[in-house]
């Protein structure tokens, strides 16, 4: 369950590997949230929490590795894809970062997993940003002194507790409901026995592309997304041996609640769209009219609702409910949707690190059990970024997918 991004920036001089970890170790150790790891708790049962680690050195989660193109035909790609699989220390705070040199044109890269324990998309770049250039660190303060509210009596105190477990309830049990009745039988195409074998595929496309069909079709660029990755998982399913034709793939579209919630490094404020992506259709345009109307159907029901807002569960489970059925919960996930295609947000602003300017970013979705797929997206001023992540042993070749995001591309370009 950790996600992760391979962020490549393009050096001005002759990058100093540990003048730069020094750089990163000093300002990650300023993060409040870098610091903290989690911890048990005996009451309530199965129940944890965030606390300091006493024995915390930035250093210790900062690495160096510097790679040569004479073994590897994309040697980045390579050695990410070894480093994504590598489980994270649940002993010590969740993340790890490694500084990648030796790359053409005098680029580096930046290489950043984090366990989504610790914070969900939006929450990681507010990580992020942390470390790079010109953003105003936060620095150790003690808690904020609260207003004392004015005394309620005890009765209406009473009501207002039974009141909030009572919505709770209500909204948790339509969720539930939601869920139970989402399920399908099948499992999907892009299913997999589960393996901790994983390859990653980079794909940058040009925006104004994109927006070039979103004002001939209509919609937003995230639903050119999603339809371009819906003729991209047709193709691919075809050459894999599969029917495409008549078929649906369901999609796990999460949504951040985070702007409702207000806190921006605070843990995971999720929810989630059902999308079936209509991968049986071979016309782009009608695919992206099919995509369209299923988004526009979800936006309306709002982020709440519907078997979509899984994650939203979660925060209203018992702590040792949440505990025992996890594991089980993950292993249905394809019963529920088959793959997970996920946007993490980013500013336009120019970003750098010590003077390196940012080129490319590709973030990285966590592949839940026996999933074959998962997909991230991010753009960054003039491009759209997509970070494909499969399970190693399902998809041994992972240029196929990666071809066929480009002709997908491509197609409803042409239709436009």
């Amino acid at each position: 369950m950790h996600m992760g991004a391979v962020i490549t920036f393009t050096a001005r001089r002759p990058v100093d590997p540990s003048a730069l970890t020094a750089i990163l170790a000093e300002r990650a150790a300023r993060l409040p949230k870098l610091r903290q790891r989690a911890r048990a708790e005996l009451f309530p049962p199965g129940a944890a929490s965030w606390a300091e680690d006493p024995d915390f050195v930035a250093a210790n989660h900062i690495h160096h590795e510097a790679l040569s193109s004479l073994y590897e035909p994309d040697p980045l790609a390579a050695y990410a894809s070894r480093w994504i699989a590598e489980p994270l220390d649940t002993g010590r705070p969740l993340w790890d970062l490694t500084l990648v040199t030796g790359l053409p044109d005098g680029k580096f890269a930046l290489l950043m997993k984090l366990h989504h324990a610790l914070t969900d998309g939006a929450g990681a770049y507010a990580v992020a940003a942390g470390l790079l250039d010109g953003v105003k660190l936060p620095e150790r303060k003690s808690a904020p002194t609260r207003r004392i509210p004015a005394q309620r009596s005890t009765l209406d105190t009473m009501k207002g507790a039974l009141g909030t477990v009572w919505d709770q309830a209500n909204e948790a049990a339509g969720i539930a409901s939601s869920v139970v009745r989402a399920t399908r039988p099948t499992l999907s195409p892009v299913s997999a026995p589960s393996s901790a074998e994983r390859r990653l595929g980079f794909v940058r496309l040009p925006l104004s592309e994109l927006r070039q069909v979103r004002q001939a079709h209509g919609g937003t660029t995230n639903d050119v997304v999603l339809a371009v990755l819906s003729g991209a998982l047709r193709e691919w399913l075809v050459n894999r041996g599969h029917r495409a034709d008549g078929r649906t793939l369901r999609a796990l579209i999460p949504v951040s609640v985070r702007g409702r919630a207000g806190n921006r490094l605070g843990g995971n404020k999720l929810s989630g769209y059902l999308c079936d992506l209509p991968v049986g259709e071979d016309d782009p345009v009608e695919r992206l009219r099919v995509v369209r109307r299923a988004m526009t159907r979800n936006k309306a029901a709002g982020p709440s609702r519907g078997a979509g807002a899984l994650p939203l569960l979660a925060d209203r489970v018992p702590s040792l409910l949440h505990r025992l059925g996890t594991r089980t919960a993950g292993q249905a996930a394809p019963l529920l949707f088959d793959l997970v295609i996920t946007t993490v947000p980013l500013p336009p602003a120019r970003l750098s690190i010590d003077g390196a300017e940012l080129s490319e970013v590709y973030p990285f979705v966590p592949l839940a059990p026996r999933h074959a797929v998962g997909i991230a997206v991010a753009t960054y001023r003039d491009s759209v970024h997509i970070g494909l992540q499969v399970n190693g042993e399902a998809v041994p070749d992972i240029g196929s997918l990666r071809d066929a995001v480009l002709k997908s591309t491509a197609r409803l370009l042409d239709a436009s």
